[in-house]
């Protein structure tokens, strides 16, 4: 597995056991209307999307509400509802076929307008099954108008034995913008009862600061563990754990104070956690969280207290309930 951005980070907060987690060498820092172009060249000569779906949130009369909406294939989202009186509206992604297999492509866009707020989640785990023949593969555009913001909390992705699969995020924010971002990434079951049975995972964000006539990157951040290439189990790659948690901010009030704030959270429990700051562009300032455990619900609370204190002290908002059992 390996962990790459563009800056050095400015400083990495408290790994619980004195080891990176997870990080192979430097870590260095709805209604159908007409379709839109949803990611810039993402038209398939080799293969036609089996899902597509785009979104676009704007703010009206103190609410978010979403003004284009499209699906098409094995995608959907669930009717909009709004968890409490802050105006953020929650949609839920579906994919009615339950499942990634063997050369699925699956495009998503999504568009929160300046001032807007937006809370999208996913129906159940992603879970990508046998994939002979070629990798399954989501890629997601996300665009971030000023004073927006963005809690992208699906459920777990889940690989299965002989699985490969990736996933391309490409975000842009203005400087005012406000991003949440968590995954988490488990290993399915096997046959002989072991952790490591899939081909690939290859997750890569890659996240831009647009302003007037310009545009910077801000981080480039690029997981990927491969079991056939070897032990990812031991020093310097899994470190003994078989889940992995990841949590990317990006926000104008990320600081030291902040990072130092969510290490204390986490250190409440058992996982192997680590934080790294990246450098400012524009006046804003990305966080990347990792976490390693051998348990879903493990990571999930950390996460879920990770964006619980975020919420609270930015929002004043309550922990996420989102009821799905």
């Amino acid at each position: 597995m390996s962990t790459t951005a563009v800056e050095s980070p400015k400083r990495v907060t408290g790994l619980a056991k004195g080891a990176s987690p997870g990080i192979r060498g430097r870590a260095r820092f709805a209604v159908p209307t007409t379709p839109r172009p949803l990611i810039p060249g993402s038209a398939c000569a080799d293969r036609s999307p089996m899902g597509e779906l785009a979104l676009s949130i704007e703010q009206r009369g103190g609410r978010s509400v979403a003004t284009h909406q499209y699906h098409r294939g094995a995608l959907r989202v669930l009717r909009p509802h709004y968890l409490d009186d802050s105006g953020q509206v929650c949609y839920v992604v579906v994919n009615p076929g339950g499942a990634y297999l063997g050369a699925d492509l699956f495009l998503v866009d999504v568009e929160v307008q300046a001032g807007a707020d937006l809370l999208l989640t996913t129906q159940s785990a992603t879970k990508v099954y046998r994939t002979p023949g070629s990798f399954a593969e989501q890629r997601m555009a996300i665009r971030l108008g000023e004073g927006a913001r963005l809690e992208l909390v699906p459920d777990q992705l889940i690989a299965y034995r002989e699985a490969s699969y990736r996933q391309r995020t490409h975000v842009t924010v203005r400087p005012s913008s406000s991003l949440v971002m968590a995954e988490v990434v488990t290993p399915g079951w096997s046959p002989d009862g072991a952790a490591f049975r899939y081909e690939e995972v290859r997750l890569r964000n890659e996240i831009h600061v647009e302003t007037e006539g310009d545009s910077q990157l801000l981080a480039l951040d690029n997981l990927l563990i491969r079991p056939p290439l070897g032990d990812v189990t031991g020093l310097g790659f899994m470190e003994g754990y078989s889940h992995l948690g990841s949590l990317v901010v990006v926000d104008p009030r990320v600081d030291q104070a902040l990072a130092d704030d969510l290490h204390s959270v986490t250190s409440e429990n058992d996982a192997l956690t680590g934080i790294s700051i990246t450098r400012s562009a524009a006046g804003t300032t990305g966080l990347v969280l990792r976490s390693l455990s051998n348990s879903t619900g493990e990571l999930n609370r950390l996460l879920g207290a990770c964006t619980a204190l975020l919420r609270k002290r930015w929002y004043g908002q309550e922990p996420l309930n989102l009821r799905k059992h």
